[in-house]
């Protein structure tokens, strides 16, 4: 490949080429010091002084995040298989153990002494398991765990899953071995029947298992039960519930003794889908919590109490919250994230009282945000960046106003290699009216007097992308003398509900167009040459098949590895939250227009397919139905396997020849027949 050293050289030093100025803050209980580390040192800053001072100490450990969805439990570390829980689950007092094994409960003794059945009617044959969920609920509700400890270790809740209804879903694995094997998975299709859940709490004085009331009180609805947890007092449990359609959403509460449940906080889309892990955070009292919804179109904070009363809204923005920060009940405030910056996608510290007063932005709105809070609230410290703009760490105080400057991200390596900064980029949607956002890189050697090929990294998913900005270094890959180019259109993160809302029951029609249109905008740079390539893998995948089928005039060349092709062969659990059923009266159409194979006659560019002969995800079947459908048109393809590959892409090195091949070779006859030679040579041994 043409500039292939270069690449190679570049690959290693781009990721090097910055000290990014960014540091996290390690408070002391007093909340008078922090330490941080930078450049390979650390420092301890005094907030008295208002110095910082070299030291051999590190400090507290930092603490963790807030925003993370679901944890485990003791004794729970790292994370299960994809789709898979935990087998076991230990008490809070470490005394006692929960085990799944042959499709059954059991509890023992930590140590595993003493070990008694809690279950037995689990088995293949009746394909009833107990302790463990169906695959589906682990993939797409983030289901770890199906054995649950209440907090005095006196009861157990845990799950059964019967999957008699769901049809069964075969994978050959193991085919570069001598001899194969058969993975059987129950795999709940779009529209096809789901597993039946139930919930129960097993008490261990009395021997007795009793049966969690789950159902809605309208059957029609169906359900989905999960993020199960105990509520603090440990006299119930908490669960999440959704209808098929996931259009509704209910926090419950069931009586531990008696299975009895209710209804606190109910939310509803009819228009599309309800967020199914509203965040929740208990206060002190672990009675009255904090609640995310999207009820008004923006993610805001509700304060409710444990009967379902509605205390008083705590946020009434117009802009999406992000993640809880910090909560200070002694002054009656709460420090979040959120997007009140000049674009959707720069996040800011908001501070409000939580009896919804005083929202105030704290932090500069020209620049994306993260901090870390002293305990007192009273300082934190603040990572001011942008796609463009490097890193940098301040201390502020607990209204925002910046004092010492901690760390300066260093450029120096970055302009001695003369990498060209990501540019952010706007550009129209495919409605016509809708601002959308991109970046674009750019080869080190650029020149705007030339004209180059651009290649479009895509997931393109609902609900992707729309991540906070953060400096971006460039792609490796332009330096084999690509532009190379994303975009979040309509449908991904960070920008209200109805933003979001616009592929619901479309999907492969609106995020395809937008993908086309920001491409398209592209070709009125004067150094953008016209070939335009796409790749991506899962939805990436099907979003750059998509986009060269639906758009031949926009897309020269696509690789498109494991992606869906036709939504019907997708699980329920995912598909029908973006598109509804696939049913007559319902999306029937919907599913229809999304279909790859519908566009494969409009197929004028170079593609190039790519699955995992193991992918128990995105099934082979998509890939095949392509295939089989381009044989039948009589269209040229290429294609790559993995085998016995799961849920992967196509070999990055490859991809890049291909790109180079089409987008940047054929229009050099001379060059590429030189490059078609070689492989013959090689070939020839």
């Amino acid at each position: 490949m043409p500039r292939y050293d270069r690449y190679e050289k570049l690959r290693r030093e781009i990721s090097g080429s910055i000290k990014r100025g960014s540091v996290t803050a390690r408070w002391t209980d007093d909340s008078q010091s922090f330490y941080y580390e930078f450049d390979s040192k650390n420092f301890k800053f005094d907030i008295a002084s208002g110095k910082a001072s070299e030291t051999t100490e590190t400090g507290p450990p930092a603490v963790p995040a807030r925003g993370g969805r679901r944890g485990g439990q003791r004794g729970q570390s790292g994370a299960p298989e994809r789709g898979r829980q935990f087998s076991t689950a230990t008490s809070d007092d470490g005394k006692l153990k929960a085990t799944t094994k042959d499709r059954n409960v059991f509890i023992s003794d930590a140590d595993g002494k003493n070990e008694y059945a809690v279950t037995t009617e689990g088995s293949v044959e009746h394909r009833v398991k107990f302790g463990v969920a169906s695959w589906v609920y682990g993939e797409e509700l983030g289901v770890r765990e199906a054995m649950w400890w209440s907090p005095d270790a006196k009861r157990l809740a845990f799950y059964k899953f019967d999957e008699t209804p769901v049809k069964d879903y075969f994978l050959q694995y193991d085919q570069t071995h001598i001899q194969d094997t058969l993975d059987t998975e129950a795999y709940p299709k779009a529209g096809a029947p789901n597993p039946i859940v139930t919930l129960y709490v097993y008490d261990l004085e009395s021997k007795q298992t009793t049966t969690v009331d789950t159902k809605f009180a309208d059957p029609a609805l169906g359900e989905y039960v999960f993020q199960v947890r105990w509520a603090p007092d440990g006299k119930e449990i908490l669960f999440n519930r959704s209808d098929r359609k996931q259009k509704t959403l209910q926090l419950c509460a069931a009586d531990a003794a008696t299975g009895k449940c209710r209804t606190i906080v109910e939310e509803s889309q009819p228009q599309s889908w309800a967020e199914n892990h509203p965040p929740m955070q208990f206060l002190e009292d672990k009675n009255r919590f904090i609640w995310g919804s999207e009820r008004n179109g923006y993610k805001n904070y509700y304060l409710y109490d444990m009967s379902g009363k509605l205390m008083n809204p705590i946020t009434q923005n117009k802009f999406d919250a992000q993640a809880i920060v910090s909560v200070d009940e002694k002054s009656g405030t709460m420090l979040y994230y959120c997007r009140s910056g000049n674009g959707p996608y720069l996040q800011q510290l908001n501070r409000v009282n939580l009896d919804g007063t005083g929202d105030k932005r704290l932090t500069d709105p020209a620049f994306s945000h993260t901090v870390s809070v002293s305990p007192d609230s009273k300082h934190f410290v603040d990572v001011a960046q942008t796609v463009d703009n490097p890193p940098v760490s301040y201390l502020c105080d607990g209204e925002g106003a910046k004092g010492a400057e901690l760390a300066k991200s260093d450029l120096t390596q970055f302009d001695k290699l003369k990498l060209k900064k990501t540019q952010r980029i706007t550009f129209t949607a495919a409605d016509g009216k809708t601002t959308c956002y991109g970046t674009l890189q750019f080869p080190s050697d650029f020149n705007p007097h030339d004209k180059y090929p651009v290649v479009v990294s895509v997931y393109g998913g609902p609900e992707s992308s729309g991540g906070p900005e953060t400096f971006q270094l460039p792609n490796a890959i332009t330096e084999l003398g690509f532009l190379v180019a994303s975009f979040d259109g309509r449908g991904t993160g960070g920008r209200g509900k109805a933003f979001r809302d616009e592929l619901y029951g479309k999907l492969g029609i609106v995020e395809i167009d937008d993908q086309a249109a920001g491409a398209k905008s592209l070709t009125a740079l004067p150094y953008v040459n016209g070939r335009i390539g796409i790749f991506g893998t899962s939805y990436g995948g099907y979003a750059s098949l998509m986009c060269l089928l639906r758009h031949p005039e926009v897309f020269s060349a696509s690789c498109s590895s494991s992606s869906v092709t036709d939504w019907l062969n997708y699980d329920s659990i995912y598909t029908e939250r973006y598109n509804g059923l696939p049913s007559p009266g319902e999306n029937e159409a919907g599913y229809e227009a999304g279909k790859a194979v519908k566009y494969v006659q409009n197929l004028k560019g170079k593609l190039m397919l790519y699955y995992g002969t193991a992918d128990n995800n995105v099934h082979p079947s998509n890939t095949l139905q392509v295939i089989q459908a381009l044989e039948a048109a009589g269209k040229h393809y290429d294609l790559q396997v993995g085998p016995d590959r799961t849920h992967t892409q196509m070999n990055a090195t490859r991809m890049w020849e291909y790109f180079v091949t089409y987008l940047i070779l054929e229009k050099h006859p001379d060059r590429l027949k030189l490059v078609w030679n070689r492989r013959k040579r090689e070939k020839a041994g």
